[in-house]
């Protein structure tokens, strides 16, 4: 069964959307029918989303951002409500990749930015979002987790600390604006076919998918769809939930794992 959603006449904003799962996801808000603010700090790749989204008879608009920077979010955000009038959606989706070295070896500035990023972003999005979704008498927010922010990773304690303090800020918010009709939770995807991935050397690659039981990785869309359904009605007593889309990655233990050996 193919599930569709009717977001007609719904606004929403997807950070990160110029490429991999906040292109997908943009795209499919709009093939629900949604306006869609495309914010990205690569305007390049943010206006190629937003070309492919009118291509296909939808509606939107790029913003640029740097999510790092509350002041940037909030100027995202007042574009959006002058071009919109409001907010119904948001995909807090806007991240990096921190230095993957042990944790001694971390460099300052590193762990800096990845937090300002990948942490505080969430936060300065929260905090402008919510209002405007409370003036429009309800709204849904799904933030981008990982699997490491469910479990840990060898020489991943930046970007590990990070995907855990965005699965904790989700739980904290949506227990604050519960009783507003402002849900709040978090999508985890584990490996995710990208640029990244086909970047990385043929053994990092082999390990990655060694340790994701389905045995392959996920596509983009597949996380896409999750965070729409974490946004329609079908999931509206679902609430601070971190929805594991991941392939198996967060409740298998590896070194258990001896069929290559055998």
């Amino acid at each position: 069964m193919n599930v569709k959603y009717d977001f007609s006449g719904k606004v929403a904003l997807v950070t990160g959307a110029g490429s991999g799962i906040g292109r997908a996801t943009a795209l499919a808000f709009a093939q629900a029918g949604a306006s869609v603010a495309v914010a990205d700090i690569a305007a390049e790749h943010g206006q190629e989303t937003v070309q492919l989204i009118k291509r296909a008879g939808g509606e939107a608009t790029f913003f640029y951002v740097d999510v790092g920077s509350e002041e940037s979010v909030e100027a995202m955000l007042a574009g959006v409500v002058e071009q919109y009038g409001g907010l119904d959606f948001a995909h807090n989706n806007a991240g990096i990749e921190a230095n993957i070295v042990p944790l001694a070896e971390l460099d300052s500035d590193n762990w800096r930015r990845v937090i300002d990023v990948n942490l505080s972003s969430i936060f300065y999005c929260l905090k402008g979002e919510i209002p405007l979704m409370i003036g429009r008498g309800g709204g849904a927010i799904v933030n981008t987790a990982s699997a490491s922010g469910l479990i840990g990773g060898y020489r991943l304690s930046g970007y590990t600390a990070t995907k855990h303090g965005v699965v904790g800020l989700t739980k904290a918010a949506a227990i604050d604006y519960a009783n507003q009709n402002i849900r709040i939770n978090a999508v985890c995807p584990g490996p995710v076919d990208s640029p990244f991935f086909k970047d990385m050397p043929q053994p990092m690659r082999d390990r990655l998918l060694f340790g994701t039981p389905i045995g392959r990785l996920a596509t983009a869309e597949e996380i896409a769809r999750s965070v729409l359904w974490l946004c329609s009605d079908d999931s509206k007593y679902v609430l601070g939930h971190s929805l594991s889309v991941d392939g198996g990655v967060a409740v298998t233990a590896v070194g258990t794992r001896m069929d290559d050996l055998f």
